[in-house]
């Protein structure tokens, strides 16, 4: 797969597990999405730039399944 496939495929990936997560459908799913996308970006040498967004999503993920505390808002 060239970078240019994987970097669609990993847009894909997002944007389903983003879907899915607003659908409601089981964590576990939407965490399966988001580790595929992971792994096609280690795959083909993304990690360093698609790491961190989907570390992003599954710290929400984890956060809305009670996971974790929500973050404390920035002070005025």
């Amino acid at each position: 797969m060239g970078v240019d496939e994987a970097r669609a495929r990993i847009q894909k990936l997002l944007v389903t597990g983003d879907n899915r997560l607003k659908q409601g459908v089981d964590p576990a799913k939407v965490r399966e999405t988001y580790d595929e996308a992971l792994a096609v970006a280690k795959a083909a040498g993304l990690e360093d730039s698609v790491g961190p967004l989907v570390e992003v999503r599954l710290a929400d993920l984890e956060r809305l399944a009670g996971g974790s505390p929500p973050p404390v808002p920035p002070a005025a």
